[in-house]
C-alpha cells in the first residue's frame, strides 16, 4: 500500500492545526489542495481519518493511531535532515585519513592543524600504513582518503598529485672525503647503503629505477621510517636514500650532505587518493580542497 510521504506530512499538519485552512497556511498550500490530499490519503488507507466540527476537524480513533506513528516518523526525518545539514556545514562528522609515517610527519601535520582549527567538531582519525596497505583500506571503507607516495596504478582510485619530491642519497661527515664529488649510481651502489624496508613504495620506486640501469643494490641496513634513515646516516652507518624535501632540517644544519650524482633519480609525487565509486563526504571534500591549495 504505497503512500507518498508528502501526504503524511500534510496529514500531520492538519492534525496539529485541527483545521484545513490553518494547515494550508503553514504548508504554503491552498485549502482545496490540502483537502484533496487528505481525501486521497483516506482513500488509499481505506478509512476516515478526520471528523469535521464547527471549529475545524478532529482526528478519528483510527486517525489518532496513525498520527502517533506518522508524527514520530516525520520528527525523525526532520532530525535526520537537520543532522545532514550540520554535516554539510561541517558542524558534525568524522574524517578518516590514511597516510604513511613520513608524509604524516613532514607534510600532513600542518594541514591537520589548519583543518582542526577551522572545523573543531569534525572527529579526526588518522591511520598510518604503507601505500599498498592504504589502498586496501580505501577499498574496504576503513579510511575516506589516503595520502600516499605515487605512482599508484589502480583504476578504482581517483588520484590527485599534491607535491613533487626527489629521492637523493645523503651521508655524514665520515664520508665527506669520498663523496664530495660527482658519482654515478653504480659508484654509489658500492657504498654501504641504508634504505627503507622492501614493502615501502619509495624503496620500490628507487630500486626499480636503479635496476633499469642494470645496477643491483643490496642495502646493508633496512629501516621502517624516514627519520631513522636520516639518523643512521648522521652517525655514519652508511649512505641513506631519503626524500630531499623532507630532509632540509638536516641538510641546512650541515649534519648531513647530499651526494652529487651524474644522473638524478626522476622526481615523483605524493598525492591524495579516494575511491571513484564513492562520493566524498563534506569533511573529506573540504580536506581535499585544503590539500590541493597547498
Amino acid at each position: 500500500m504505497p503512500v507518498r510521504l508528502d501526504l503524511y506530512k500534510i496529514f500531520c499538519e492538519v492534525a496539529k492545526c485541527e483545521s484545513f485552512s490553518k494547515a494550508a497556511k503553514v504548508l504554503f498550500m491552498t485549502q482545496p489542495a490540502v483537502s484533496q490530499a487528505i481525501m486521497q490519503l483516506e482513500e488509499e488507507l481505506g478509512m476516515r481519518l478526520f471528523t469535521r466540527t464547527p471549529k475545524g476537524v478532529i482526528l478519528t480513533n483510527e486517525g489518532q493511531i496513525l498520527f502517533e506513528y506518522a508524527n514520530s516518523a516525520m520528527n525523525l526525518i526532520s532530525v535526520g535532515e537537520k543532522k545532514l545539514q550540520e554535516s554539510k556545514n561541517l558542524m558534525v562528522g568524522e574524517l578518516k585519513i590514511g597516510v604513511g609515517d613520513t608524509i604524516s610527519r613532514y607534510f600532513l601535520l600542518s594541514y591537520l592543524e589548519k583543518f582542526h582549527n577551522g572545523y573543531p567538531n569534525i572527529k579526526l582519525k588518522v591511520v598510518n600504513r604503507t601505500t599498498l596497505e592504504l589502498c586496501t583500506l580505501l577499498k574496504s571503507g576503513e579510511v575516506d582518503i589516503a595520502i600516499c607516495n605515487l605512482p599508484i596504478r589502480d583504476s578504482s582510485l581517483e588520484v590527485k598529485e599534491l607535491m613533487e619530491i626527489h629521492d637523493v642519497f645523503v651521508y655524514g661527515g665520515k664520508y665527506k672525503k669520498d663523496l664530495s664529488k660527482y658519482l654515478t649510481l653504480e659508484e654509489i651502489a658500492k657504498f654501504p647503503l641504508i634504505l627503507l624496508e622492501p614493502k615501502s613504495n619509495s624503496r620500490q620506486y628507487v630500486e626499480k629505477y636503479i635496476l633499469s640501469k642494470g645496477i643491483r643494490i643490496k642495502p646493508e641496513i633496512e629501516l621502517g621510517s624516514h627519520e631513522l634513515l636520516l639518523e643512521f646516516a648522521k652517525i655514519n652507518l652508511g649512505i641513506s636514500c631519503v626524500i630531499r624535501e623532507f630532509s632540509q632540517e638536516y641538510l641546512q644544519a650541515g649534519v648531513l650532505y647530499e651526494v652529487q650524482t651524474t644522473e638524478e633519480i626522476p622526481k615523483r609525487s605524493i598525492g591524495v587518493c579516494y575511491l571513484k565509486s564513492v562520493s566524498l563526504s563534506p569533511a573529506s571534500e573540504k580536506f581535499v580542497d585544503l590539500l590541493e591549495g597547498w
